[in-house]
């Protein structure tokens, strides 16, 4: 496996780049948009939370299971670095398989629905698949967010299973997690996909 070292992926729509403090403020900014701390189906800090969690965040990833990313929109006049919307993670890292799990993402509301999300995803899966020769990478979610289960099965995802009482949400409430992959021979088809709704989205 290629060494999972910080890196900045750049898309259509979005410019992931390797978290850090500096960010804090605009990642403040991009959880305001739509409150999204209060939606009970994700993890997003408030705002008091979120120095804490950047550096639970680069904790991680010195300990080698985490590469976290903040995602920033492109922007159309100078094609660089715009405002930031939200963060993502490689997650529960095994280099030696290799494997890596997509998660801990979130955006604003104002962005949601625009491409985002879909870029995103191609940038990561793209890396993971075709620079640090993953053979599977891996998505989970709550039981109960349809949302989430139906956006990951739109990717191309096949559901490996549930993982029943497998977590505590941040309410303390015992969660069921639905487990899904996508294999290296999957990712042809699965890239064909997202770039064609991206296409779309122009």
């Amino acid at each position: 496996m290629t060494s999972i070292e910080p890196i900045t992926l750049t898309g259509q729509h979005v410019i992931l780049e390797p978290l850090n403090h500096s960010q804090h403020d605009g990642l403040e900014a991009a959880a305001q948009d739509g409150e999204l701390w209060k939606l009970w189906y994700t993890s997003v800090p408030t705002l008091d939370a979120m120095a804490a969690e950047i550096s639970r965040r680069l904790r991680l990833q010195d300990q080698g299971s985490m590469l976290p990313f903040t995602t920033r929109l492109i922007d159309p006049a100078t094609g660089g670095p715009g405002r930031i919307i939200g963060m993502t993670t490689y997650m529960n890292i095994d280099a030696d398989t290799p494997r890596v799990e997509i998660g801990s993402t979130w955006n604003a509301a104002s962005v949601q629905g625009t491409g985002t999300n879909p870029d995103s995803k191609l940038l990561l899966l793209r890396h993971a698949f075709e620079v640090l020769g993953c053979p599977a990478v891996e998505f989970r979610t709550h039981w109960l967010n349809h949302q989430s289960r139906d956006a990951i099965a739109r990717l191309g995802a096949k559901q490996d299973g549930v993982l029943r009482n497998h977590s505590r949400t941040k309410d303390g409430v015992l969660r069921d997690t639905v487990v899904f992959s996508i294999l290296e021979h999957e990712w042809p088809m699965v890239r064909n996909g997202l770039e064609h709704r991206l296409a779309r989205q122009r």
